[in-house]
């Protein structure tokens, strides 16, 4: 009997680099697709022949009526998101019945939400700028798993047990309310427990032990796809932190954020842009502000943030960090997105290195050399051909082919794939 390891799908850069466009198209063929992290903080756009969806916590591989789709148990979960999600998506006609959510994953509640705004407020006052947290309640809810003061989505088929270990988390809570932030008003427990009730009645039959459905599937030699959330330089450990997400996006987690234990990755899909964006705050070296340049590319790329409409943050490509996110995914082949996108505008910009207080910085470093970083460019001509109908390398124009293969050797990784538009099929597959 064979056993299938892991594919996973990851994003190099900061994020927002098209991996919903690149899981919607390799979940045709897979047989279950699992996301390992994060939460609604973010969002996939899909673009197919049923039309376009924003997807948040539900798997880009949900448009596969073939496919189970699983949330995993490193994910946190707003539980009234992920029933709105599954509204929309079965008003649309999308069939959900196949999709299961670990009992291990962690709840992210209301009053999570309000601790992050509270948090930013802070910053803003004490700082003048926060995080760029989408105020979701992300980073508070993994800081309540770290604090064993989290939910087990599981704890929601025993009621009885969860009244009494709730009680005890809002009373914490309202410590913190009032002796952090100064809210006297708090967090009121009958609220949260009618929350509970509303919307974890809603999702209770998709609550189930995720591993074992997954074991069983790998036994009986599944494709598996695993699907990340943001990119490498948003990663909890190795992202320009403290401006980061709170999760592990990492392809080497996926076996455990997903929940499939002793199946490291066998293929790892980089998935980048053919240029660079990143929404919040934090350092990002080739970032044009305000310029013609960039303001005509987030036009034309839609560059607006998937879960909360913020106009995304442009820039030119990096290498150097997309390097560095490629070394973290240890990814085995690329996708590179938005190709497109760039015909029109000439010359090209890539960013080669950086020059710290006139020195060369040729690897990627932390925030404290990365905000006095200037970028180094090298320069190729454009092009002004209509790549869209573009489905082999050899249908590019040179200009833009010549652009792949830059790219292509300075982050040392074969790129498959290329987007040329944002549709399923609008995509060049060069061949394992």
């Amino acid at each position: 009997m064979r056993v299938m390891g892991v594919e996973v799908i990851a994003g190099i850069n900061w994020g927002d680099e098209g991996k919903g466009r690149m899981v919607d198209y390799l979940a045709q063929d897979a047989d279950v697709v699992v996301r390992y992290q994060g939460g609604n903080n973010a969002g996939h756009t899909v673009v197919n022949e049923r039309g376009t969806f924003k997807l948040h916590l539900i798997p880009s591989g949900i448009f596969n009526p073939r496919a189970f789709n699983v949330l995993g148990p490193g994910m946190v979960i707003d539980l009234e998101g992920l029933d709105a999600e599954l509204r929309d998506l079965r008003a649309k006609g999308v069939a959900t019945e196949g999709m299961r959510l670990s009992e291990r994953a962690t709840i992210c509640f209301p009053f999570n939400r309000e601790e992050d705004a509270w948090e930013e407020e802070r910053l803003e006052r004490a700082a003048g700028k926060g995080y760029g947290s989408t105020r979701r309640g992300i980073a508070p809810a993994y800081g309540d798993r770290y604090m064993k003061k989290a939910v087990q989505v599981g704890e929601l088929l025993r009621p009885e047990w969860l009244r009494g270990r709730l009680e005890r988390i809002v009373e914490w809570k309202n410590a913190v309310a009032r002796g952090v932030y100064g809210r006297e008003g708090g967090v009121a427990f009958d609220d949260v427990w009618e929350w509970v009730r509303t919307y974890g009645e809603r999702i209770r039959p998709l609550i189930c032990d995720t591993t074992a459905l997954l074991e069983d599937a790998a036994k009986q030699g599944k494709r598996i796809l695993f699907e990340a959330q943001l990119g490498a330089l948003r990663d909890v450990y190795f992202g320009t932190y403290p401006y980061t997400s709170s999760s592990h996006v990492l392809a080497a987690f996926a076996p455990i954020g997903g929940g499939l234990i002793g199946y490291p990755p066998e293929r790892v899909v980089g998935v980048m842009k053919a240029f660079s964006t990143a929404v919040g705050e934090g350092p990002f070296v080739t970032e044009e502000v305000g310029t013609a340049w960039a303001e005509a590319l987030r036009e034309t790329a839609h560059e607006y943030g998937a879960a909360t409409g913020r106009p995304r943050r442009i820039g030119h490509f990096d290498a150097l960090a997309s390097r560095f996110g490629v070394e973290l995914q240890g990814a085995t082949e690329l996708a590179l997105t938005k190709l497109d996108c760039l015909t029109g505008l000439d010359p090209l910009r890539i960013c080669t290195r950086y020059e710290y207080r006139g020195q060369p910085i040729t690897r990627f470093p932390l925030n404290a050399v990365l905000e006095e970083c200037q970028p180094v460019y090298e320069e190729l001509p454009g092009w002004t051909d209509d790549l869209s109908a573009a489905r082999r390398f050899a249908d590019l124009p040179p200009n833009a082919r010549a652009y792949v293969e830059r790219i292509e050797r300075l982050v040392g990784c074969r790129i498959r794939y290329i987007s040329v538009g944002a549709e399923r099929e609008r995509l060049i597959d060069r061949g394992a």
